[in-house]
C-alpha cells in the first residue's frame, strides 16, 4: 500500500500564513525522509483557514527541497485558468524536477461564488459542463510539449505550443468527491483521487463507476485509484481525540457560515455544541480515522480494500506542527515505509 501527504497549509489561531507556509516546507522534507510516495498541495482561495493559494508556485519551491518524492497538487482548480497557462506551468515544473511532478486536477472552485468570479481571468468564467474538454485541451497541449501528437487539423491552436518543450510530462490526476469527476477520469482514461475526507456518500459507488467505465489511454492503461482520507495518529486513543477536537471545532464553525483560522484543542474542547452542531460533528466525525498507530492503519486499509484503492493520500490537521508531524511519523512506521 502507497502512502502519500495532502497538505492543506493551515493556518492555526495566533499563528500566520507565513509560518502555514514554512511548514509545509519542513513537513515535505519530513515526508521523504520517511518514505512518503508523492507530496500534494492544495488550492483555496479568500479563507483564514489556508494558506495555499497558488500550489503550482509551492510545488517549485516543495521541489527544490526535496530529492525524490514525487510533488504535485492537489489540486489545480482547473476551471479558474487557462488550460494553456497550466500546462506551461506544469512544463517548467516538469522542466526543473524531470519524473516527480503531478498535476492533480479538480472542478470545484476552493472557495466562494464571488472570490470564484474575481478568479475570472475575463467577463465570462468557464463553465462547469466545459470542464472536460479543458482536460482534453490541456491534455494536447501537454502532449505536443514532449513531442507527442501535436494540435493539428483545423483546431483553433494549432500551431500553439506549451514552452518549454522537452521530454517527459506531469502525471495527471482528476480530483473527485463524487461520481462526475470519477466518470471524466475513467472516460478520458486518467488515474483518480477520491476525496473521502470531504464526502463519504456515494465514495464505493464512484470508485466502482471509475473501474468499470475506464478506458486505456497513453496516460493510463489501467485504472488506479487513490484515496483522499483525514486521519491522525497519537501515542494514546485519549491524545489523539483531544488533538481531533482543533478540526471537529473547525468544521462546526465552517458548515455554520463561521469562517476562522484553526483553534486550539483547549478551546475546542471548552465549547458546548447545540443539537445541530452535535449533527455535523457525528457527520464530520464520520470522514476522519483518528487513534492509536494500530486503530488508524487498520481502519485506512479496511477503507482502502472496500473502494480498491492502491494508494491513500494522508492529510492531517492539528494546531501546532509537531503533533502533525508525529502523526505522519507514526503511520509511517505502522505502514512500513522504507524512508
Amino acid at each position: 500500500m502507497r502512502l502519500s501527504v495532502l497538505d492543506q497549509s493551515p493556518i492555526r489561531e495566533g499563528g500566520t500564513a507565513a509560518d502555514a507556509i514554512g511548514e509545509t516546507i519542513m513537513l515535505a522534507r519530513a515526508a521523504e525522509r520517511l518514505g512518503y510516495h508523492r507530496y500534494w498541495v492544495a488550492e483555496h482561495h479568500n479563507t483564514k483557514s489556508f494558506a495555499g493559494s497558488a500550489p503550482e508556485i509551492l510545488v517549485a519551491r516543495l521541489a527544490a527541497e526535496t530529492r525524490k518524492i514525487r510533488i504535485g497538487t492537489g489540486g489545480v482548480m482547473l476551471p479558474h485558468y487557462s488550460p494553456l497557462k497550466v500546462a506551461e506551468q506544469f512544463r517548467v515544473l516538469e522542466t526543473l524536477a524531470p519524473g516527480r511532478i503531478d498535476l492533480g486536477l479538480g472542478r470545484a472552485p476552493g472557495t466562494d461564488q464571488r472570490t470564484s468570479q474575481a478568479l475570472q481571468a475575463g467577463p465570462q468564467a468557464w463553465s462547469i459542463e466545459a470542464y472536460p474538454s479543458q482536460i482534453v485541451l490541456l491534455r494536447q497541449f501537454l502532449d505536443d510539449a514532449a513531442d507527442g501528437p501535436p494540435i493539428s487539423g483545423d483546431h483553433p491552436f494549432r500551431g500553439v505550443h506549451a514552452m518549454p518543450r522537452g521530454e517527459g510530462r506531469p502525471e495527471i490526476w482528476l480530483l473527485g468527491s463524487g461520481v462526475h469527476s470519477a466518470i471524466y477520469a475513467a472516460e478520458l482514461g486518467l488515474p483518480y483521487s477520491h476525496a473521502h475526507f470531504i464526502n463519504t456518500e456515494g465514495s464505493e459507488e464512484a470508485c466502482a463507476a471509475y473501474r468499470e467505465r475506464f478506458k486505456p489511454s497513453s496516460w493510463c492503461a489501467q485504472p488506479v485509484v487513490s484515496l483522499g482520507v483525514a486521519a491522525l495518529a497519537a501515542d494514546t486513543e485519549e491524545e489523539a481525540r483531544r488533538l481531533s477536537a482543533t478540526r471537529d471545532l473547525w468544521v462546526v464553525r465552517l458548515m455554520t457560515g463561521r469562517f476562522s483560522a484553526f483553534p486550539s484543542p483547549e478551546e475546542a474542547l471548552s465549547c458546548s455544541y447545540d443539537e445541530r452542531e452535535q449533527a455535523i460533528l457525528r457527520a464530520a466525525r464520520t470522514r476522519s480515522t483518528v487513534g492509536t498507530p494500530q486503530q488508524v492503519h487498520g481502519r485506512l486499509l479496511e477503507l482502502a480494500q472496500r473502494h480498491g484503492a492502491e494508494e491513500l493520500v494522508v492529510v492531517t490537521i492539528t494546531y501546532d506542527f509537531e503533533p502533525r508531524l508525529r502523526s505522519y511519523e507514526l503511520l509511517a512506521k505502522e505502514f512500513g515505509l522504507a524512508g
